[in-house]
């Protein structure tokens, strides 16, 4: 990449400093695409070390139903792919350091071209893209998804699902960089279930073979799943449900939003460095 390598200096600075990440999952424009840029700063004050964002669609597949009422919200409110990008432009002058992912479906893509889109989230200051339905197996046939995102300077992220085969292992590793989006468990994202704890074999496969930085994530609520996580040797944790939990639990006072979402993330990130 052409441009410095968000991910890559947060890794480092972390290592450093023996901590892990706390990474926090929302959908852009939930509840409204002008409250959706107070919950950004309140999640960034509280001191996340990066933010993945989803832009909201009508027909998730991976997400829970706490996810999926955010992505009703939001598209409710007028929520569209240009506002999510508007949202990642602001944060990105706000904070020019820090490393910003896309969570989005691939019909998402499709619609505008794939290269269009690939191209505008980098100009908006997106750093990387995940696409839950498009998986290794398909990138591996189309050759497409990761030329487009090499040349739009954007780090197409790998889900690495549990129990999986060292073959499997070894194709994430080698196709997924900025950080490997590593699955506690099998199923929808949600608080329902808790966190399950990646098999240390699955850790050392991956590393073994040149994987880029591990983040833990589905089920992930507590200071004691980020801390588990880190112990597993994992880089750190993503929160997604418990974060839009918070959205939903005070979507009749801002105010009180914007503290939950500060407060909760000061205790998950202050787990990474225990």
């Amino acid at each position: 990449m052409t441009q410095p390598d968000r991910f890559a200096a947060l890794f480092e600075r972390l290592a450093l400093h023996h901590e892990g990440a706390f990474v926090p999952f929302v959908n852009l424009c939930d509840p409204t695409p002008k409250l959706s840029a107070r919950v950004l700063e309140s999640l960034i004050t509280g001191g996340a070390d990066a933010l993945e964002l989803g832009i909201p669609f009508s027909d998730p597949c991976a997400d829970g139903p706490v996810i999926e009422a955010s992505a009703g919200r939001a598209l409710a409110a007028g929520s569209t792919t240009a506002k999510c990008l508007a949202l990642v432009k602001g944060v990105r002058e706000k904070h020019p350091d820090l490393p910003i992912s896309l969570m989005l479906y691939v019909n998402l893509t499709v619609a505008p071209g794939l290269e269009n889109f690939l191209r505008a989230a980098k100009a908006a200051g997106a750093d990387a893209v995940l696409i839950p339905d498009v998986p290794i197996a398909m990138r591996e046939l189309e050759p497409e998804w990761d030329e487009a995102a090499r040349a739009a300077g954007l780090h197409l992220i790998a889900l690495a699902p549990p129990n999986a085969s060292e073959a499997l292992l070894g194709k994430v590793a080698k196709r997924s960089t900025g950080y490997v989006y590593l699955l506690s468990r099998v199923g929808i994202t949600g608080t329902d279930r808790a966190a399950g704890t990646p098999s240390v074999k699955e850790i050392e496969t991956l590393r073994a073979a040149g994987a880029a930085p591990l983040l833990l994530g589905f089920g992930i609520s507590r200071p004691e799943h980020v801390r588990a996580a880190i112990k597993a040797g994992a880089s750190g944790a993503i929160a997604g449900s418990a974060v839009t939990k918070l959205i939903e639990a005070n979507l009749g006072d801002p105010k009180r939003m914007e503290e939950a979402l500060t407060a909760f993330t000061a205790e998950m990130k202050a787990a990474t460095r225990a």
